[in-house]
């Protein structure tokens, strides 16, 4: 941001105090991630992780920024809220009572649609909870030490109760960030635990290009991807189709409105960073379950939902186009917008309003969200291309990488929003000043 952007945010102490308000909560998420359950031999626990960072666990380390290897209190993360997020959205597309409280109940309707999602994230953090804590009990680190001190339904319990209090607190962090704060608390959440883990990675790729596990030509060429990257997501966020619009004339009293000539923007990647989010919290809700049990049947299943399998990719880029086309007919209705399109005069170039206009918007919606799914599709894929065929030690790129610009451009285009509407309202407000000692 520009000096003269900082300079803006320091006039405003509203804008001063949302901008505390986030840092804040962010910071009190990143201690807790350092908060461990009680019972678990740290040593253990870390020399394991140090053997599965490229498999499932390593992912989903990643979103939780750090808090499985640790086994924190906030170990599970955001993960179940978005898990249960996913199957309230899928029961409303299903549910006619669920449909009718989130399209005609208005605010009353989406507050009791938040309550029940809570609900649901209690119950999926008490069944990872036990999962995990289970799991726990029947591991050995690579040394055959245990990792779990006294195993039993003391531990169990005890895991269960921290862990679903500690995902109820990151629940509430995120809904405060997005109240009180600036942006999505959900995406910055999940933003902090990734950057949170950058300098680990470069630790570890400095030690590995050190003991000559990683040879200098890799490291270059892995950089040269994270540049070209960078810049593709940056590219393609910023794409757009602008469909025209004109407005007829009017004459409303003794004054002409209208004739002008606008566009309708439609943003090649509508749904955002909420796809990969989702998909990787299906795929690792099961897969998770599997890896923490002992189940033969549970541990093959485990195998094909390995980042690097074919499998898992190829549900990753089918579960990623879903989304896609679910979320943005979610958040984007071209019956309502060709609606207002229709009452305020206005029509596309060679279309009739009403249906025909609704029909046009909605075939090139389909058509670029085709084309913004593959490129999500591709943008995930990338990590699991890059630690089968370069065996990086860390998820690198794909989905963590389109989260952080994701996020990080959303968060910068809230400020922006909130420094235009202030100043706005400052000129509206000189106005209003300058009038009234006119009218004296």
């Amino acid at each position: 941001m520009a000096a003269s952007g900082f300079e803006n945010i320091a006039r405003l102490p509203e804008l001063r105090k949302r901008l505390f308000w986030t840092f804040l909560l962010l910071a009190v998420y990143r201690v807790g991630i350092h908060i461990p359950v009680p019972g678990v031999d740290a040593q253990a626990l870390s020399d394991f992780f140090a053997t599965v960072s490229n498999t499932l666990f390593g992912l989903f380390d990643m979103f939780s920024g750090g808090g499985l290897s640790n086994l924190s209190i906030l170990a599970l993360g955001i993960m179940p809220y978005i898990s249960a997020s996913i199957i309230l959205q899928l029961l409303t597309v299903v549910s006619p009572e669920l449909s009718r409280l989130s399209k005609e109940e208005g605010a009353a309707g989406r507050k009791k649609i938040t309550q029940y999602t809570r609900y649901g994230t209690v119950l999926i953090t008490v069944v990872q909870g036990l999962a995990i804590a289970i799991g726990l009990e029947n591991m050995t680190s690579p040394t055959g030490a245990p990792i779990v001190v006294t195993a039993g339904w003391g531990f169990r319990l005890v895991t269960i109760v921290t862990m679903t209090a500690g995902t109820i607190f990151v629940m509430w962090i995120g809904e405060q960030i997005t109240e009180k704060g600036i942006g999505n608390g959900i995406s910055l959440i999940i933003f902090a635990g990734i950057v949170a883990g950058i300098p680990r990675a470069l630790i570890n790729t400095g030690r590995l290009v050190g003991t000559g596990e990683m040879s200098l030509f890799i490291l270059l060429f892995i950089m040269a991807v994270m540049v070209c990257v960078l810049v593709f997501i940056v590219f393609m966020e910023r794409g757009q189709r602008r469909i025209p619009i004109h407005y007829a004339k009017r004459m409303m009293g003794r004054k002409m409105f209208g004739g002008q000539t606008t566009h309708l923007p439609l943003r090649i990647n509508t749904a955002g960073v909420i796809p990969p989010i989702f998909a990787s919290s299906i795929l690792m809700f099961p897969a998770t379950l599997a890896n923490f049990s002992d189940i033969e049947i549970l541990q093959r299943i485990s195998g094909w939902f390995n980042p690097t399998s074919v499998l898992y990719n190829v549900l990753f880029v089918g579960i990623i186009i879903f989304f896609c086309y679910f979320y943005t007919a979610i958040i984007f209705d071209p019956q309502n917008i060709a609606e207002n399109i229709r009452k305020q005069g206005g029509f596309i170039p060679g279309i009739r309003p009403g249906a025909k206009t609704k029909e046009y918007i909605d075939k090139v919606l389909a058509r670029i969200t085709l084309w913004g799914s593959l490129y999500i599709s591709a943008i995930c894929v990338l990590p699991m291309l890059l630690i089968a065929q370069f065996n990086v030690p860390y998820y690198y790129g794909g989905t963590s990488l389109l989260i952080v610009v994701g996020v990080a451009m959303d968060f910068m285009g809230k400020i922006e929003s909130y420094l235009i509407s202030r100043q706005y309202e400052g000129l509206m407000s000189k106005a209003g000043r300058v009038k009234g000692r006119t009218g004296k």
